[in-house]
């Protein structure tokens, strides 16, 4: 293909035989059911519409692309609804057919702007109420409500049952920001460079803002991730680590969190399987503290009974945090370094085979092995140009992290 007809090709990620078949196959089941129970409602021998045509441009976006802003509910529900009325106030309004049917158009997209409803299939919607016919015209305002609202609701509870069980989040939620927290504006990209690069582009873009991020956030792990060398986190775990158990008192996790100036003690059973964490903030958030130190309170006592179904002891089991973000140690710096910055803890444990305890990583040993790293893969003589080599370890990775 030569380079002057590749221009008028879209650019398209690479999309699997299976999601093309789930694609078509959720088109299939919205339009067939939209059509057959719309069918049934009306009955045989009626000039009313059982299925309107942009129904099957909104099979497209709602089956294809079920992630795009503008396929989700309120985008199909409130944009056929404000184009579906102003489409019937054009036409009784202006006697020019195609008048009518350009200020039908260009109306509706302008609402539904404003009401942050854009559907492109509602733009067709509009367009059918002008230009539908003596059955369409008959209807009035009624063709809000039939047949542009019943299909629309057809179809889009299609789409929720479908998406759902084919594995596809629909209402969808935006991804979580992978790698790097959203609040660090110190390590590569931040929040607010996203959200200027989008007010400076000043165009309607087919993907959620959240969505943008967390993508951006992979691109940018993958290349960490590639320009990262064989140290693995084996290679950087401390294993002389001061634990707890999970029937120790609170004052005796105070005092070892004290004597040994640390933020965080693995709370582990007797086969060294690590269980919780207990860090300073779960001393403090999660007690109440007088002259002989943190105790729990009446509030936690309460809701430890109605959990557990037996009365606390103020042990560390009774504070620590049981959803351990933990390390494995086979993981290479790069993803270390990504899951630090993620659960944004300064310290995170590594666990073995059957879930023990093997030891922990600090932000200082990680952030002195990616140095490590990439002074060794630094072949640049002093005073020359940095090479890529010289790039090993992104602008502002450590400060990141640290």
């Amino acid at each position: 293909m030569t380079p002057f007809l590749r221009r008028f090709l879209p650019e398209q990620g690479p999309v699997s035989l299976r999601e093309r078949v789930r694609a078509a196959c959720g088109a299939l089941a919205g339009l067939l059911a939209t059509g057959l129970v719309a069918r049934a409602a009306l009955g045989t021998g009626t000039e009313l519409p059982a299925l309107i045509a942009p129904m099957g441009a909104s099979a497209v976006l709602l089956f294809a692309v079920p992630a795009s802003p503008l396929a989700q509910p309120w985008s199909i529900f409130g944009g056929n609804l404000v184009a579906s009325l102003v489409g019937v106030t054009a036409a009784l309004l202006v006697h020019d057919p195609l008048v009518a049917a350009a200020i039908a158009g260009a109306g509706a997209i302008a609402v539904m702007m404003v009401l942050r409803c854009l559907h492109p299939p509602s733009g067709a919607v509009a367009l059918t109420a002008v230009l539908g016919g003596p059955a369409i015209h008959d209807l009035g305002y009624g063709f809000v409500l039939w047949p542009v609202g019943v299909n629309t609701l057809i179809i889009l509870g299609v789409a929720i049952l479908f998406n759902n069980l084919t594995g596809r989040s629909y209402p969808h939620a935006a991804q979580a920001a992978a790698a790097v927290p959203a609040r660090s504006s110190r390590f590569g990209l931040s929040s607010a460079d996203i959200d200027a690069a989008l007010e400076d582009y000043d165009q309607v873009l087919d993907i959620g803002r959240g969505d943008l991020e967390a993508l951006l956030r992979r691109a940018q792990l993958s290349a960490v991730m590639r320009r990262s060398g064989p140290t693995t986190c084996a290679s950087i775990l401390t294993r002389d680590v001061v634990g707890i158990a999970p029937e120790a008192p609170l004052h005796e996790a105070l005092a070892l969190l004290r004597r040994h100036h640390i933020k965080m003690l693995p709370v582990t059973d007797e086969s060294a399987r690590i269980i919780g964490v207990l860090t300073q903030t779960d001393l403090m958030d999660k007690t109440e503290w007088d002259a002989r130190g943190p105790r729990l309170g009446l509030a936690r006592r309460f809701q430890l009974t109605l959990g557990r179904g037996r009365a606390p002891h103020g042990c560390a089991a009774d504070v620590m945090t049981t959803e351990v973000e933990s390390l494995r140690p086979e993981m290479s710096l790069a993803q270390v370094a990504a899951r630090m910055a993620q659960s944004g803890h300064h310290h995170l444990p590594v666990v073995g085979p059957e879930g023990r305890l093997m030891g922990v990583v600090s932000q200082s040993d990680l952030v002195a092995a990616l140095l490590t790293e990439a002074a060794a893969g630094d072949d640049t003589p002093r005073g020359t140009a940095p090479t890529d080599g010289a790039d090993r370890l992104p602008a502002g990775l450590a400060a990141g992290i640290a």
